[in-house]
């Protein structure tokens, strides 16, 4: 039995045709696991949510049995938990394992898909704007304001957007480690693509870093 490489398609990791003269990857990389299932599978709030359901339970039986729990229900819920658990886990796992963020000096590719694999190309000429979140242990989010919101749909390319936009979806680098300085090369990216927006574009991708390191921006839940 022979290895497949799902990806045996591609140019280069994350780049599936080879980039074109005078084109070159400034930066790449994925997100990171854990952070992946925090954020964006909300796996601690699902453990919570199992482990609360656990105590009502079982002070539950011990009232009604008098010191001991009845029935099989309480091993069934146990069962269950760490079965969802484990799902949301594994999903996290593969979808952090399968993507690859590439920032070119022209545009922002974003690999995706566990099990169709697709890759979105953003040009930089088609980014308006950029932000940054960053958590105290440097991961953080960078999305991206599309002039065109058209060009990506929320579903297709979730978790790899920013939660809730629906109406104009917006492609998002999602928990990724030492964000700021991602923010910066994807700012300086933006400053350099030939088109009349390059100032603007270039503010908006920096201000957020600007603000972290000034001391005046927050982590906040996207």
């Amino acid at each position: 039995m022979q290895d497949h490489d799902d990806f045996d398609f591609e140019d280069q990791p994350g780049i599936p045709a080879p980039l074109p003269p005078g084109e070159h990857v400034v930066w790449q990389g994925s997100p990171d696991k854990w952070e992946m299932a925090k954020n964006a599978f909300h796996i601690r709030k699902i453990m919570l949510y199992f482990a609360v359901i656990l105590a009502v339970q079982i002070l539950s039986g011990l009232t009604i049995s008098g010191g001991s729990t009845t029935g099989v229900s309480l091993p069934m819920t146990v069962a269950l938990s760490f079965a969802g658990i484990a799902i949301l886990g594994v999903l996290a796992w593969a979808t952090a394992h399968v993507t690859i963020y590439t920032v070119t000096n022209r545009r922002i590719l974003i690999r995706f898909g566990v099990a169709l694999q697709m890759t979105i190309n953003l040009p930089f000429t088609q980014i308006k704007a950029a932000d940054m979140r960053v958590d105290n242990n440097g991961f953080g989010d960078i999305p991206l304001t599309l002039k065109d919101a058209k060009r990506v749909n929320y579903f297709v390319l979730w978790p790899h957007v920013r939660p809730w936009c629906f109406s104009t979806p917006q492609p998002m680098l999602r928990s990724i480690p030492n964000v700021e300085r991602v923010a910066r090369i994807v700012g300086d990216m933006a400053a350099e693509a030939p088109d009349s927006h390059t100032t603007r574009k270039r503010a908006g991708a920096n201000q957020a870093l600007n603000d972290a390191e000034a001391g005046l921006m927050q982590s906040e839940a996207l």
